[in-house]
C-alpha cells in the first residue's frame, strides 16, 4: 500500500480522496494555487505545497510544478480526481517515469479510450452497439455533409477530445452546417489545443445512462450497476440518480455485460464509466468512456455499499477485484449545487459565502469543500457541493432531497438550490418521464430563492 498520496485536484473532491486516505492510514499531499489557499483540502491534508498562480494552465494543468511537489514531500503516488490532468496521457507517463503510481489510467488505456473516434473502434471490436456516424474523424466539411446525407438529420459533430460538451453541436439541416462546424471546431481548438470533429447520428428522446465499472491489473471487470444522467443544460449533468426509472433488470444485464467487455478489452486497471444512449425503444449505443472517477460517484457507494476511492486506492496498489457485479440495494439522487444563477442563463456566481447551514438526518449527504466565510473564485468550475439523498423507493427520496434541499442555506451568492427545489416538484420529474432534452422546455424565470 501507498505511504503518501498527493492529490493534484481541488475542492469537493480532493477533500473526498483526503478522508478516504486518512481512513486508510495513508499520508497525504495537498496541492493548490494562490486563490485556493484557504480551501478545506489545504487545511485537512498532511502537508501541502503551492503550485502556482490562478491560472489553471499555471497551477492544477502544470505538469513539472505537480510532478516537483511529489518528488519533494517524497509522494509515492498521484490520485488525478476527476477534470484538470485525470485523462491526460502525458501526465499518466510521466508519472511513470519519475515512478510515482498514477492513480487512474494507464496511457495506453487513456490514448484508446480517451480520443472518441478512437475508442468507438475498440468497443466496436468487443462487438458493443455504437451509434452511426463517422470512421475515425472528419477531414473535411464537405466530407461531414456527405456523411450526414448518408446517416440522415438530425446529426450532432464532437470534439475528438471533448468533454462537458464543448465543441458539440447538433445539426439538423444543411443549411446549419457551415456556421455549426466552423464554431465546433474553433471552440475545441480553444479547450483542448485539438479541433479534431467526428459525427453522429443524433438519437433523439435518449436517456444517458452509465455503467459505473471496476478493472484490477490482472485483466478481470465487473459493474456496479448504472447511474442516469439525463437532467442536465447544454450537456453539463444538473442531476445523476441510481436506478434509473427506465432501467430493467434484462437491460441491466445487457448493458453492464456490454460495459465489461469494453474494459476487459483493454485490461483497464481503475474505476472508470461507459456511458451510453438508451432510445425510446430501450435500444442502447455506446457514447464515450471515461477513463476516471466521476462527479457522481456518490450515489453508486450509496446504493451498493463500495467506497469506489478506496477501491481505486486498493486496486492501483496491485489488489485484486473479485469479479463480482454489484447491483442497487437502495435508490439514490444527487443534486450539483454550482454557483450559479438559474434565472440567469446559469452565470456563474462567484464570492463570498456570508451564511451557510447544511442539510442533515437519514440518508442525506453532502460533498463539499465550502463553509461560512469561504471566497469561492471564478477561476474554476462552479460546482460547490454534492447533495446526495438515499432510501427506499424512488419516492421516499424524492420527498427527502425536496426536504434536504430546502434546509440547505447558502447565502452570500446565487445556486442553483431554488432550480432543484422545483425540480423535484415537477410532475414529469417525480414520473420519471424524462430524456437529455428535458430542461429544453423548463421555466427558470419563476424560481425564487
Amino acid at each position: 500500500m501507498f505511504n503518501k498520496i498527493l492529490i493534484a485536484n481541488r475542492g469537493e473532491i480532493a477533500l473526498r480522496i483526503i478522508r478516504t486516505c486518512k481512513e486508510m492510514g495513508i499520508k497525504t499531499v495537498a496541492v493548490y494555487s494562490t486563490v485556493d489557499r484557504e480551501s478545506l483540502h489545504v487545511r485537512f491534508a498532511d502537508e501541502a505545497v503551492c503550485i502556482g498562480p490562478p491560472v489553471s494552465k499555471q497551477s492544477y494543468l502544470n505538469i513539472p510544478n505537480l510532478i516537483a511537489a511529489a518528488e519533494i514531500t517524497n509522494a509515492d503516488a498521484i490520485h488525478p480526481g476527476y477534470g484538470f490532468l485525470s485523462e491526460n496521457e502525458d501526465f499518466s507517463r510521466i508519472c511513470g517515469e519519475h515512478g510515482i503510481k498514477f492513480i487512474g489510467a494507464s496511457p495506453m488505456m487513456i490514448a484508446t479510450m480517451g480520443d472518441k473516434s478512437t475508442a468507438k473502434e475498440t468497443v466496436k471490436k468487443a462487438q458493443v452497439p455504437t451509434i452511426p456516424g463517422s470512421e475515425g474523424l472528419l477531414e473535411s466539411l464537405d466530407q461531414a455533409k456527405s456523411l450526414a446525407k448518408e446517416i440522415g438529420y438530425p446529426v450532432i459533430i464532437k470534439a475528438t477530445a471533448g468533454g462537458g460538451g464543448r465543441g458539440m453541436r447538433i445539426i439538423r439541416e444543411e443549411g446549419e452546417f457551415q456556421k455549426l462546424w466552423d464554431s465546433a471546431k474553433q471552440e475545441a481548438e480553444a479547450a483542448f489545443g485539438n479541433d479534431g470533429l467526428y459525427m453522429e447520428k443524433y438519437i433523439e428522446e435518449p436517456r444517458h445512462i452509465e455503467i459505473q465499472i471496476a478493472g484490477d491489473q490482472y485483466g478481470k471487470a465487473c459493474h456496479l450497476s448504472e447511474r442516469d444522467c439525463s437532467i442536465q443544460r447544454r450537456h453539463q449533468k444538473l442531476v445523476e440518480e441510481t436506478p434509473s426509472p427506465i432501467m430493467t433488470e434484462e437491460l441491466r444485464e445487457k448493458m453492464g455485460q456490454a460495459a465489461i467487455k469494453v474494459a476487459e478489452s483493454i485490461q483497464y486497471e481503475g474505476v472508470g464509466t461507459i456511458e451510453f444512449l438508451v432510445d425510446k425503444h430501450l435500444n442502447f449505443y455506446f457514447m464515450e468512456m471515461n477513463t476516471r472517477i466521476q462527479v457522481e460517484h456518490p450515489i453508486t457507494e450509496e446504493v451498493t455499499a463500495f467506497d469506489l476511492i478506496k477501491e481505486q486506492i486498493k486496486i492501483a496498489a496491485g489488489e485484486k477485484i473479485s469479479g463480482r457485479n454489484y447491483y442497487p440495494q437502495l435508490h439514490s439522487l444527487e443534486c450539483r449545487i454550482n454557483a450559479e444563477d438559474p434565472t440567469n442563463g446559469f452565470r456563474p456566481s462567484p464570492g463570498k459565502i456570508t451564511n451557510l447551514h447544511i442539510p442533515g438526518g437519514r440518508g442525506v449527504r453532502v460533498d463539499s469543500h465550502i463553509y461560512a466565510g469561504y471566497s469561492i473564485p471564478p477561476n474554476y468550475d462552479s460546482m460547490i457541493a454534492k447533495l446526495i439523498v438515499s432510501g427506499q423507493t424512488r419516492e421516499e427520496v424524492l420527498i427527502r432531497m425536496k426536504r434536504a434541499l430546502q434546509e440547505f442555506v447558502i447565502e452570500g451568492i446565487k445556486t442553483t438550490i431554488p432550480f432543484h427545489i422545483k425540480l423535484m416538484d415537477d410532475p414529469n420529474f417525480k414520473a420519471g418521464k424524462f430524456t437529455t432534452a428535458f430542461l429544453d422546455n423548463f421555466d427558470f424565470t419563476s424560481l425564487s430563492d
